[in-house]
């Protein structure tokens, strides 16, 4: 067996190579996200391996103009058993940073300060500190410490020291809108084809997420939960700020729909003891572009909602169902109130009727009634002329036009969904992965004295979702028919997805704080538990069923 290049196989050099990375400023949408595809790119073809298979090493450019980058490491030529990993180099803005901005991708300078100002740290802070080894920075634990140990690996397989393939994804854009994944699931299969390989499993090593506050477990995941994100266009009356009674604020209606569904737990699932979180608020605003007397009377709501094995049939009745409650709860405190001013100034009280609708029925109507040229005519418009605009405003966009269009049915509550979109993935049920989940639970508890708990899904949202589908594309019209951007400039390549159906698992690193300024990673357990774990891992993934 040849000797492993070492380059990326200590813990030390391992550090260097993380800090490298961090210090690339791959804030999503920057330049530097591209920059440190194409660093990733240069730092592998390095290696002897990629100068003599050349073309196993490729910068892959997205359908926006971003890079990703695939490598792939074979055993022989005949041979077809590969692991997949799949990691992000995408990381969230530093503005969290405050006065240590400029040190957030200078880890060792950044976890200098932290150690020098241990007094004014937080005590969950403090307490790490002063036990073990942390280093604190941008991207640390999320997750190019998971693209670092990818990296070393794929050196270890360079040296032919597994009984199979390795094939290294990492792509842009995960903490956004995945656009990376989404274009790598097609890129997948044509490599399958092309170089004859049989997908063994995909492992991601995303950080792992406390379950609640002070959760100090260790978790080994057999999947990544799914997210819709569920919007309410409310569209009112509207009317001079004088004559109040005389319309019905957007603002209003919203901010109703806000109460019913934010941290509303009907809408959790629960699944062998694993609940997703309930749903919150990302947007609330009303729609008008200046200010006035006019109440604005268009107001939009949107919301984060997690899916383990719910249908989207069953999401979407149970958001219809809300969107009526709601519905009803505005008729009847219009009324109440209107009947109540009546009485002060001796008038008749007014009534208000919500209508309720689905994006696509509102659609339907509107090219029933105005004609399809005229629907196709203002998204068209829409879509071509977005500018800077993101998928979310796109979408609002899209609904709020075709509100106007069809202002007589208002007042309307109308339900749609934007992007991103994010499938539930799981194989948990999956016999090679459920054994291999029980020998590295084994193997950490013997080697390491570590605990690793089971947990189904991942719960931060990762790029594991875009390697299969757990149900069939066909049940997800509900989600296609009422997703206004759906093939106007988003899409999940669902037939695609379908076809590769790669079990999934997910081994990352101890680490802190993710998104937040005092985001931290547990150098020991990284570097030196978990990278001896990865090796096992895919030896286990490798061997016979």
């Amino acid at each position: 067996m040849k000797t492993i290049e070492n380059n990326w196989q200590t813990k030390n050099q391992l550090i260097d190579l993380l800090c490298e990375l961090v210090e690339i400023p791959s804030v999503t949408h920057s330049s530097g996200e591209i920059e440190i595809a194409e660093y990733v790119e240069k730092k592998l073809r390095q290696l002897p391996y990629f100068q003599d298979h050349q073309e196993y090493l490729k910068l892959h450019t997205t359908e926006d103009d971003r890079k990703f980058v695939t490598a792939l490491v074979k055993k022989g030529t005949n041979e077809k058993k590969t692991i997949v990993l799949v990691s992000h180099f995408d990381v969230v803005d530093v503005e969290d940073y405050g006065s240590w901005k400029e040190f957030a991708f200078n880890p060792k300078k950044l976890t200098e300060l932290f150690y020098n100002n241990k007094e004014k740290m937080s005590e969950e802070v403090q307490k790490d500190l002063q036990n073990g080894e942390w280093l604190f920075g941008r991207g640390t634990m999320d997750m190019k410490c998971g693209l670092t140990l990818h990296m070393s690996l794929i050196e270890e397989a360079c040296s032919g020291a597994f009984d199979g393939n390795l094939l290294l994804v990492t792509v842009c854009d995960e903490e956004v809108n995945s656009v990376g994944m989404r274009n790598a699931a097609p890129i997948l299969l044509e490599m399958a084809e092309k170089h004859d390989l049989e997908y063994r499993a995909c492992l991601n090593s995303e950080p792992m997420f406390a379950r609640y506050p002070g959760d100090e477990n260790s978790y080994i995941y057999s999947g990544s939960i799914g997210k819709v994100l569920a919007g309410f266009l409310c569209y009112g009356k509207e009317t001079h700020v004088g004559e109040p009674f005389s319309g019905l604020n957007g603002n209003y209606m919203a901010s109703q729909l806000t109460c019913e569904l934010e941290l509303n737990t009907d809408y959790c699932e629960v699944i062998e003891g694993e609940v997703t979180p309930p749903p919150t608020n990302l947007i609330q605003k009303d729609l008008k572009k200046e200010y006035n007397v006019q109440i604005p009377h268009r107001a939009v709501t949107l919301f984060n909602l997690f899916i383990m094995e719910q249908s989207m049939d069953a999401i979407t009745k149970k958001l219809q169902t809300s969107a009526q409650k709601v519905a009803r709860k505005i008729e009847q405190g219009y009324e109440t109130r209107a009947t109540h001013f009546s009485t002060l100034e001796n008038s008749t009280a007014k009534k208000v009727n919500v209508n309720v609708f689905n994006f696509d029925e509102l659609l339907n109507y509107a090219i029933k009634t105005y004609g399809k040229e005229k629907v196709d005519q203002i998204q068209q418009h829409i879509v071509s002329n977005r500018g800077k605009k993101d998928d979310r405003d796109v979408s609002i966009q899209l609904v709020d036009e075709l509100s106007i269009l069809c202002k007589e049915l208002s007042p309307m509550i109308v339900l749609f969904f934007a992007p991103p979109y994010y499938p539930a993935v799981c194989s948990r049920n999956h016999p090679r992965i459920r054994t291999v989940v029980d020998q590295v639970i084994e193997y950490a508890k013997d080697e390491y004295n570590l605990v690793l708990k089971k947990q189904n899904y991942f719960a931060g949202l990762s790029d594991l979702s875009y390697v299969g589908l757990e149900k069939p594309a066909s049940e997800l019209g509900s989600l296609i028919s009422n997703m206004p951007l759906w093939e106007k400039g988003y899409s999940v390549p669902l037939d695609d997805l379908e076809k590769l159906n790669i079990p999934v698992l997910n081994l990352g690193p101890v680490g802190k704080d993710a998104h937040k300024w005092t985001e931290r990673l547990d150098v020991n357990n990284a570097f030196d538990e978990l990278r001896e774990m990865l090796t096992f891992t895919i030896n286990q993934l490798l061997r016979k069923d």
